[in-house]
């Protein structure tokens, strides 16, 4: 038989996504609640210990049409996450609820992370790079493009790219270290780099 129910929704989920922007709902039915949640199944009571009876899977947006890479910065209270599809980043605020774009295009990135410093680490999906987002909004990236044009690229908050620091073979990392911060290490395909710099990278404590 064909999936004629599986194909029908398909179709309405489409249709939603593209008529309608991304919607701010705290559960898909807010009129059933129960405690504990039947949606955190326990099939080994080994998983006991890590479910809150007093809580239930929340959905916090809805509307979108492909989602990847959350990763949380506690320190501002908000969640970004990919919208790939989309070309952007999205960013959800745990005290008001809304949803907003953090960065579009995103060259459609999809993995986030962060790492010691508290710098956003993203991969590109359309460029294949690595990026790294400094705290006032530069980006610095790892980008190839044959000999002579290998480096690192630096791009200014408004997505200017402001300069270049050129190496003989394609970029893939980048971080700051050194006394005082302000040597750029740069990992190539064979090699490793460094450049003294008037920037300066976080201090881990």
């Amino acid at each position: 038989m064909p999936p004629v129910k599986r194909t029908a929704a398909r179709g309405r989920g489409a249709s939603a996504a593209g008529a309608h922007p991304p919607q701010m709902s705290a559960r898909w039915d807010p009129s059933i609640v129960r405690y504990p949640d039947p949606a955190v199944r326990v099939l080994d009571d080994r998983f006991l210990k890590y479910r809150l009876n007093a809580a239930a899977v929340e959905r916090l947006a809805t509307g979108f049409r492909w989602r990847e890479g959350p990763v949380w910065f506690g320190d501002g209270r908000y969640l970004l996450f990919s919208d790939i599809p989309n070309n952007r980043i999205l960013r959800w605020e745990e005290e008001t609820g809304t949803v907003s774009v953090f960065r579009k295009p995103s060259d459609f990135a999809n993995g986030n992370t962060r790492y010691r410093q508290g710098r956003l680490v993203t991969c590109e999906h359309e460029t294949r790079r690595v990026t790294r987002t400094e705290h006032d909004g530069t980006i610095w990236i790892g980008f190839g493009g044959g000999e002579g044009v290998d480096g690192v690229a630096v791009y200014a908050p408004d997505g200017t790219m402001i300069g270049q620091i050129l190496t003989p073979e394609r970029v893939s990392n980048v971080c700051f270290g050194g006394r005082k911060q302000n040597r750029l290490f740069m990992t190539g395909s064979q090699s490793l780099y460094a450049l003294y710099t008037e920037a300066q990278g976080a201090t881990v404590g």
